[in-house]
């Protein structure tokens, strides 16, 4: 009896050793599995960046030096329409098995509008902008990668489709939120000057400039107005109209009341703190109302009042709103992990 006893408590030790050694691999994949998770703040993984005027796309390995007018003309088959606006149609297309989207400008009377989108998608390549495939001015047309998920307005229908719902938390649309605060910051210090999103007079047109990628990130799209604002000029105006509402900077609408007519003549210029002043809106549409967005939406409280301060010298920049932003992640991250800790 003793004996059997004795063999029982000599079993027992490699089963504690086992327990334990189970409970610290499941701590380790789990801690493998929240930082894949929280990636941070890094660039789109699925989009592929290549040197410049080169591409790759799809399931390309290599990267291809831009389409030019021939390749577009023998290789580029339109499929269907998928998008409308003022200066360009855009239309599903294939080249050599390859899906991307055909732009082709609507009218002769945006030509500059549209040859001013084609320079910024030149020269502004970077893992934060659509990839551009080709480019043939002289008939009007250039081609990018293709998204399928469209642009950012999509993003409450995404969530909500089977594939994607399990993903519709506030890890994944702070991050959204991060990537087009990041993409303020590399606009205001890019390689062609400080430049302002001019096509952002409401919220929805300011989501339709960006694609929503099929990893859940956010990529500039719609470069046609992206004016210059010149160190000691005289500012910069998004078009000749007047603006009105709230989404628009106060600095963008007609400072004189009704008693004097708009003119754009008068119309004072104005800088990249316009941008500022939209952060906070844009934000609200992408946390959305998931559980933790609330907390997220009290942390930025402080920085989205001051991107609201009517003096715009008295906005932040763009790249000090994105360090509270990463603050307000990594804080969330640190406090979501420590809970899935003492939960263990």
């Amino acid at each position: 009896m003793a004996q059997r006893v004795g063999s029982g408590q000599r079993c027992g030790v490699p089963a504690v050793v086992l327990c334990l050694v189970a409970l610290l691999c499941a701590n380790l994949l789990l801690y493998v599995y929240l930082d894949a998770l929280y990636e941070g703040t890094s660039p789109p993984s699925a989009h592929m960046h290549c040197s410049p005027g080169y591409f790759k796309v799809g399931t390309m390995k290599n990267c291809t030096p831009w389409l030019q007018c021939p390749e577009i003309h023998a290789n580029v088959r339109r499929l269907r329409l998928i998008g409308q606006g003022a200066v360009k149609q855009v239309y599903l297309s294939e080249w050599q098995g390859q899906k991307v989207a055909l732009c082709v400008l609507t009218s002769e009377q945006y030509k500059a509008d549209f040859l001013h989108g084609v320079s910024m998608l030149r020269s502004l390549q970077s893992v934060r902008v659509v990839s551009l495939v080709g480019v043939c001015e002289e008939d009007g047309v250039f081609v990018t990668e293709y998204h399928p998920l469209g642009s950012a307005l999509t993003l409450d229908s995404t969530l909500a489709q089977d594939r994607y719902r399990s993903q519709d938390s506030w890890h994944v649309r702070l991050r959204l939120a991060l990537d087009y605060v990041v993409f303020l910051v590399f606009l205001h210090n890019s390689p062609v000057g400080k430049r302002v999103m001019c096509d952002s007079n409401d919220l929805q047109k300011t989501l339709s400039q960006f694609l929503l990628t099929s990893d859940l990130r956010l990529l500039a799209n719609d470069l046609d107005a992206l004016p210059l604002v010149e160190h000691g000029g005289q500012g910069i105006k998004c078009g000749h109209r007047q603006l009105m509402g709230e989404f628009v900077a106060p600095e963008q609408q007609w400072p004189y009341g009704e008693a004097v007519p708009f003119s754009d003549d008068l119309m004072p210029g104005y800088d990249e703190k316009s941008d500022i002043w939209k952060i906070p809106d844009v934000t609200r549409f992408l946390l959305g109302h998931v559980s933790g967005s609330d907390v997220i939406q009290l942390h930025l409280f402080q920085i989205h009042a001051e991107c609201k301060r009517r003096n715009p010298k008295l906005r932040p920049s763009a790249h000090e709103v994105l360090r509270v932003y990463r603050s307000v992640y990594d804080g969330m991250k640190e406090s979501h992990t420590e809970s899935v800790r003492d939960m263990l």
